[in-house]
């Protein structure tokens, strides 16, 4: 059996091995469509969210759900769409932004887990994974730089 390997160099960009750019790259595509979900999620209705600081780890955050973000959730849900597009964004772009797509999706993730320990099956794997992408990412700019 004869297996043949493909330089580096004479692999597809996007799909070299240990390509840092592909973390980057995937991240902020999800970021985007999870965008796209809450601009429908909002738009067919606005009470979607209604019930999601119910378990919240902290009162403030439990009360102040449901005193502001409640108080007018198109808002809200649109400035929450806007936030992910603008993180998935910058990401894709890459350059010198990356630094503030990296930190937006890590901070988002991190408030993300205020809103009960439910959250925390998702954000913590996530959180792992972001950081060690974003590391991975930033030191390869720096390199490459």
């Amino acid at each position: 059996m004869t297996t043949t390997t493909i330089p580096a160099a004479a692999a597809p960009v996007g799909l070299r091995a240990g390509h840092p750019a592909l973390g980057r790259m995937l991240v902020g595509g999800f970021f985007l469509v999870m965008g796209g979900v809450h601009l429908g999620l909002v738009s067919a209705d606005a009470q979607v969210y209604q019930h999601f600081a119910d378990r919240g780890l902290f009162a403030f955050v439990r009360t102040g759900w449901q005193d502001i973000v409640m108080a007018d959730p198109r808002v809200y849900g649109l400035l929450l769409m806007a936030g992910e597009v603008t993180a998935g964004t910058l990401l894709l772009i890459g350059g010198s932004v990356t630094r503030v797509g990296w930190a937006a999706v890590i901070v988002f993730h991190v408030l993300l887990m205020l809103f009960g320990w439910f959250v925390w099956l998702w954000c913590v794997p996530a959180l792992a994974l972001l950081g060690w992408l974003a590391r991975r990412d930033l030191a390869a700019q720096r390199t490459a730089s």
